[in-house]
Formats: structure tokens, C-alpha cells, sequence
């Protein structure tokens, strides 16, 4: 162990990594595998992904993003990939899962009372916003080549993303009303963000969906995550890594790092103890 290694307080009794294989890493990007809306992974985790996939690990991304960067997927080459906040997954290249909204459920997440929200609908292949008088979409909403709302496809409809400021009075009303639809954010760190996914179509479901594709024990998955929409994997996980100190995880944790940026130094050690045995 190194003091790159995660650093206590956590929720979790102290429980050494898993050693040897089999073994499944998963990681959320955003906060975690890259820095906070980043494209690519530093040198130093880029070459850890390297060495642990050649020892025979199973790489898996599950993020809140509806497309990781080609960069990340790259320098990764994972086994799995689950977007979405896991509404999404991909297993060896082929469609796993995919949850869609009910006709119904859209429509009361789209019943909202947030005067001036921008408010995004993603589909598998393409999203539709809807922007506040005056507002110009985004740079990445434009390369995405974004529709208005009034086109999406109700039954494709994967993911619903809002911004504005009072975001949380908003989730608290459709906790209240349609419980069984999944709400992250609306909190530290994202105040003024809110994302809904479909029935069941969390970051948990997704870790166990794919190690069972992966035909891994669940036991032998290792998740990675920084925030609120993490907190689902972390908690199902076999081992869980908190990379950062957002107090919401520290419950679920069996390890923290501290930083984002001592993540590549702690792959890279976990190679090394995987080289040894």
C-alpha cells in the first residue's frame, strides 16, 4: 500500500483490495477517470489501464454521460461501457440494455414548473433541448446536432437532464409522485443540475448487469466513483473507491483517494501488486 492508496474516514469496515484475478474495475468518468468534463485520461492512468487490462482485468465505464469521449475509449478499451447513468450498456461491442422511458412517465417528468430550465431529452442516437428564450444552445449540444424538444421521439427517450436553480424542490415533488423513476443530482456538487433515468436504470443495476454478462462474481467487482449518481455501484460493489470527499459516499467506501489526480499512481500500484502475484 501506498499513500496514493484511499485514506480513512470511511463508511466501510477497512477491507484490503482484491487480489489477483478474476477481477472487473468500473469507473465513473466525470470527477474520476478524467477530470470534471474532461476528454481524455492522464498519462499516468492511461498507462495503468494498460498494464491491468494485459494482466487480464475487466475495464468497464459506467457514466452519466450519454457518449464517452474516443479518447477514454481509446486508451481504455473496455470490456463494457454503460452511459446514461446505466439506462445504457454495452458489453464486447453489442447492445446489452437499454431503458426507456414510459409514455407516461415522460410525460409527468416533463410536467415540471421550472420557469426558464433548459432541459435536455437524450436518445440513443441523437438529443432535443429545449432552451430559454435567448439562450443559444451550447457548443456541445451543436455538435451533437441537437433538435427542439417538440421532435424527440417519446419512446426513445433514454435520459431527461435539467438546469436551473431550484432543481431540488422540483426532484423532491417527483420523488414523491413517481418513486420508482431515478433522480441524481439536485445536490453538492451539482445544485442547479437534475438527471431522471427510467425504472431500474442506475449505476448499481449496471455494475451487476455487466459483470454477470462478463460472467464475474459480483464479489470480484471494484468500483470507482465521485459523486452522487455513483453512490448505487459503489454500494453493490465487491470493493468500493471513493475519489474524492464528497460526504454523501464515504458511507459506502471501502478505500478513498483524496484527489482525482492520484488516481493513475494507484492503478499503476495495484498493477504492480497484480505482476507480482
Amino acid at each position: 500500500m501506498t499513500s496514493r492508496d484511499a485514506q480513512p474516514p470511511t463508511g466501510r469496515p477497512p477491507l484490503p483490495p482484491p487480489a489477483g484475478l478474476p477481477l472487473l474495475m468500473a469507473f465513473d468518468l466525470d470527477g474520476t477517470l478524467i477530470t470534471e468534463q474532461g476528454r481524455e485520461a492522464d498519462a499516468a492512468t492511461a498507462s495503468a489501464l494498460a498494464r491491468l487490462r494485459a494482466a487480464g482485468v475487466k475495464l468497464a465505464i459506467i457514466t452519466g454521460r450519454d457518449l464517452a469521449p474516443d479518447a477514454v475509449l481509446d486508451a481504455m478499451q473496455p470490456d463494457a461501457v454503460a452511459t446514461n447513468n446505466g439506462g445504457r450498456i454495452v458489453v464486447n461491442g453489442e447492445l446489452h440494455t437499454e431503458a426507456r422511458f414510459t409514455a407516461a412517465d415522460l410525460e409527468a417528468v416533463l410536467a415540471h414548473e421550472l420557469d426558464g430550465a433548459r432541459v435536455v431529452l437524450f436518445t440513443a442516437q441523437r438529443l432535443f433541448v429545449d432552451l430559454p428564450r435567448g439562450t443559444q444552445p451550447e457548443p456541445w449540444m451543436i455538435a451533437r446536432n441537437s433538435g427542439p424538444l417538440s421532435e424527440a421521439p417519446a419512446g426513445d427517450v433514454l435520459k431527461v437532464g435539467f438546469y436551473h436553480p431550484q432543481v431540488a424542490g422540483f426532484a423532491g415533488r417527483l420523488r414523491q409522485s413517481h418513486p420508482h423513476l431515478v433522480l441524481t443530482g439536485a445536490q453538492p456538487p451539482y445544485l442547479s443540475f437534475l438527471t431522471i433515468t427510467p425504472q431500474g436504470a442506475h449505476k448499481g443495476a449496471a455494475l451487476t448487469l455487466i459483470a454477470d454478462a462478463l460472467e464475474l462474481p459480483h464479489g470480484r467487482a471494484v468500483a470507482f466513483g465521485d459523486s452522487d449518481n455513483d453512490e448505487a455501484m459503489l454500494e453493490v460493489a465487491g470493493y468500493a473507491v471513493q475519489v474524492g470527499t464528497l460526504p454523501l459516499l464515504a458511507r459506502h467506501a471501502h478505500t478513498r483517494l483524496e484527489r482525482q489526480t492520484d488516481l493513475g499512481a494507484y492503478l499503476n500500484a495495484w498493477a504492480d501488486r497484480l505482476g507480482r502475484a
